[in-house]
């Protein structure tokens, strides 16, 4: 396989361990994830262990399940962001159209190891230029999944 193929995708899998990355500092300095942050978590992680699988053993194939991985995350982002947007309804689990306190029991509600921040996957906690941290991952993994596809696409 040759090298400039290579460098595309461990290109693309640097910028899914930057995103990630991103996500970590965000969360650090107070800005609690919800469900769907996580959910677009989990491809990036997977895209960055392809590239260090291409390290080991460049192949085509991992090339494809990159870009397919950086299309998840893109897709889970437009998504997470169309919901933040009020452009559609969101999991019931951690949107505002939750079942209420009807489908608990006496003692879910008197529990007391519960979380202490609840997140709601419907509400934009940071935006930059009016563009919230899910569409901004949809975007950004957006061009990412383009770069893969380049790696895998570059002629020999």
């Amino acid at each position: 396989m040759d090298r400039s193929r290579l460098q595309l995708a461990f290109l693309a899998a640097a910028g899914s361990a930057v995103l990630l990355g991103g996500a970590f500092i965000f969360q650090a300095i107070g800005y609690a994830p919800c469900k769907m942050c996580y959910w677009q978590r989990y491809p990036h992680a997977v895209a960055i262990l392809l590239g260090i699988a291409l390290w080991i053993m460049p192949s085509r194939v991992l090339i494809y399940l990159g870009a397919l991985s950086a299309l998840v995350t893109s897709a889970v982002g437009f998504f997470h962001a169309g919901v933040e947007l009020k452009w559609w309804d969101g999991p019931s689990s951690c949107t505002g159209g939750g079942g209420g306190l009807g489908n608990l029991s006496g003692d879910a509600l008197l529990a007391t190891d519960v979380n202490d921040v609840l997140v709601m996957c419907d509400q934009v906690s940071w935006a930059f230029a009016g563009i919230s941290m899910a569409g901004w991952n949809g975007l950004l993994s957006l061009g990412l999944a383009g770069l893969w596809f380049l790696a895998a696409r570059k002629s020999s």
